[in-house]
């Protein structure tokens, strides 16, 4: 079914870190309505489509998007209206020409994407089906694997932890709603291990897990570990990394930060590779930085035992994502379609690794809302697993609740087998 776009509107709004962030609706001229914002994430990389804030010191300190609102309401919307809102190819290539920069600057990525978002979601409107069906053409017949970010390093008073995120991923549960209290209980667990073996009770760090109780990310894998076995969960939960490492890179002497050292790419794999034949890890994201095209190469050849995955290396930008993998440096990607800036770029990258074998791993970011929009495209894609972050605070929540009525919406749906992509087995 096709309907005509007959308005579109942005305002400003907060994301769940109290940032403000560019919301839109785009209405059809038969009254069906989608709305769409551009969530944020702290570790962003230098390749992201640009996020166009006002610098304005009088409002939530520089942060406030309404440039990126204005561009919404006074040029992208004359541009849309009597659009079909039914062809996304159509509407995110008039918005990318009406920019006309590689990295959305013009505009702002941020308004863009929200344009995009409201779109596909008014055309699932028109079409009278949730977003990940009328995604998927139809009924779904599986939900994703989800992970759970349960310790969060980087700088504290105390120490820094190299490693952004540690995460716990369920992949033997027996349904999504087992998966789901597998991580839960192992959260809670997790809690009581860290206070037994540093005295004291773990801070919430800003992405919601605990906060690092240790410099070594080996001994952070023991606790995580123990919670594990106490839940009687071994042989059921895997592991997983989100190093972040461009966020601990010196360009100037091409070094990471380990231990409390400086180290070389080489010795960073090698470690890497250590932990990945102790430990057994779904996968590695972001081991190295995001330029360090030659040192990607080297660990994927070096490491076996796991997937390693790009997320600021990549950015969901096809382009990069087509040079990594003829350079066979990855496995897969994170998708988050607000790195590109439109929906349209987003999915295209997705075909491209799914033409060629490799992984797309949906996530949302720091900054995130309820109702995002990378869960109907988990779904609606059909994909293996994904990120959910840690099962603390709302729009995190969230996406479990989304999972779990996803499931039971769809008669006969089935949480995701991902054996066959599991490297330590």
């Amino acid at each position: 079914m096709n309907a005509k776009i007959s308005a579109v509107h942005a305002r400003q709004i907060i994301d769940c870190k109290c940032r403000p962030m560019v919301e839109v609706d785009v209405v059809t001229d038969n009254g069906c309505l989608g709305r769409g914002c551009a969530p944020t994430g702290s570790s962003v990389g230098k390749f992201e489509s640009f996020v166009l804030r006002d610098n304005d010191p009088n409002e939530y300190m520089g942060m406030s998007v309404h440039k990126a609102v204005d561009n919404v309401n006074n040029i992208i919307a004359p541009a849309l209206i009597g659009k079909e809102v039914t062809d996304q190819t159509e509407i995110d290539g008039i918005m990318i020409d009406l920019d006309g920069t590689k990295d959305k600057i013009r505009l702002g990525g941020n308004a863009v994407y929200s344009v995009s978002i409201a779109a596909l979601r008014a055309a699932a409107e028109v079409n009278r089906m949730p977003l990940y069906n009328y995604l998927a053409s139809g009924p779904v017949k599986t939900v994703p694997v989800p992970s759970f970010n349960v310790v969060n390093g980087g700088r504290y008073d105390t120490l820094t932890q190299p490693f952004n995120e540690f995460i716990i991923m369920p992949y033997g549960a027996d349904d999504i709603y087992h998966a789901v209290e597998m991580g839960v209980l192992t959260f809670k667990c997790l809690e009581k291990v860290i206070k037994e073996r540093t005295g004291e009770k773990p801070q919430t760090a800003s992405s919601y897990g605990y906060a690092a109780p240790s410099e070594d990310p080996a001994e952070i894998l023991e606790i995580i570990s123990e919670a594990v076995d106490r839940c009687g969960y071994t042989g059921k939960m895997g592991y997983a990394l989100d190093c972040a490492s461009s966020e601990m890179y010196d360009s100037s002497t091409k070094t990471y930060l380990l231990h409390g050292k400086r180290v070389s790419s080489d010795e960073l794999i090698g470690y890497m590779k250590e932990l990945t034949e102790k430990f057994n890890f779904v996968f590695v994201e972001d081991l190295l930085d995001e330029e360090d095209w030659d040192g990607y190469a080297k660990a994927h050849a070096a490491i076996h035992r796991t997937n390693i995955l790009g997320d600021d290396f990549i950015v969901t930008n096809m382009e990069r994502l087509e040079r990594a993998h003829k350079a066979d440096s990855i496995d897969g990607f994170i998708l988050k379609p607000n790195q590109v800036g439109t929906i349209t770029e987003a999915l295209y990258t997705y075909e491209y690794a799914v033409e060629n074998g490799l992984i797309a791993t949906p996530s949302g970011r720091s900054g995130g809302v309820v109702g995002d929009v990378v869960m109907d495209l988990a779904v609606g894609l059909q994909v293996g697993f994904i990120k959910n972050g840690a099962p603390r605070s709302g729009e995190r929540i969230d996406k479990l609740n989304f999972l779990m009525r996803a499931c039971d919406l769809n008669p006969g749906c089935r949480m995701a087998d991902i054996s066959s992509i599991l490297k330590f087995k």
